[in-house]
């Protein structure tokens, strides 16, 4: 694992925020020493095991002491947020604030913004991130460095491309909790108990999500390699695609990234 150079500024201690560091940490690919984090109500409990930490309640604080900051804030809280950034590299994993928005922000940093996950904390985090104008082949380096500590990631060319990436990323978990809650549902409806069908229901997911994540075959693919072999998981299939699945679930991610582009800017 890559360490990161320099001294980490984190804003925000929410649940990416903490997760995200807990990833360097226990990568790490950050000091603690090394790391300042700002939380208005002072140090969290989630990152009490590591007593050298730098804490305050002052963002500017970061601006001064920090090579690299991290805003991982509420959007409706970061949009309002101002410090003075400027000759630093800002990354933000804040929905639907855009990379003009981080200029104003900061001061004029050199900025990228990211999407990540709280699946940071155990390194597996799918994060994607686009640089803005001005960010040097170190920077990016840098962001390599420490979204590999949380999992895997990508630089992206377009920065409309976040905002698709933020409409998976949160939502996406929520579907396949939705997903299994059904299946288990019909599991107990079929008279299986409630803790077997909880135990099955988890260890399926958890399979299939490995054995996508370890091919490098398409979903489609396995998809479609089942349909052909015309079994159970076949039949299964064919009904979940007579009754529009694909479609409902293109609606939905929809609806995600249409609220991306709003979150944060009401009021």
């Amino acid at each position: 694992m890559d360490k990161m150079h320099g001294s980490f500024g984190l804003v925000g201690c929410g649940q990416l925020g903490v997760a995200i560091a807990t990833a360097l940490l226990r990568a790490e690919a950050v000091d603690p020493a090394r790391m300042w984090i700002a939380n208005r109500s002072g140090p969290v409990a989630a990152l009490a095991h590591y007593p050298a930490l730098n804490w305050t309640r002052e963002v500017q604080v970061l601006g001064q002491e920090c090579d690299t900051l991290l805003l991982a804030l509420p959007p409706a809280a970061g949009r309002p947020l101002r410090f003075e950034g400027a000759g630093r590299l800002v990354v933000s994993v804040m929905a639907g604030v855009s990379v003009e928005d981080l200029g104003a922000i900061s001061g004029g940093a050199r900025v990228v913004r990211a999407m990540s996950s709280p699946a940071a904390a155990i390194g597996m985090a799918y994060s994607p991130w686009f640089a803005g104008a001005g960010v040097t082949p170190a920077d990016r380096r840098v962001v390599r460095a420490l979204f590999s500590a949380c999992g895997i990631t990508d630089e992206v060319p377009d920065e409309s491309q976040i905002d698709v990436f933020t409409a998976i990323t949160g939502p996406v978990p929520g579907f396949v909790a939705a997903f299994a809650a059904s299946v288990q549902d019909y599991a107990q409806g079929q008279g299986v108990d409630p803790q077997v069908a909880r135990r099955a229901v988890g260890q399926l997911f958890h399979a299939a999500g490995a054995l996508l994540a370890g091919s490098e075959q398409p979903a489609a693919d396995f998809v479609a390699e089942m349909v052909d072999y015309a079994g159970t998981t076949a039949a299964g299939l064919e009904a979940l695609r007579a009754a529009g699945l694909a479609d409902v679930v293109a609606e939905g991610l929809e609806a995600a990234r249409r609220r991306c582009l709003t979150i944060g800017r009401e009021g």
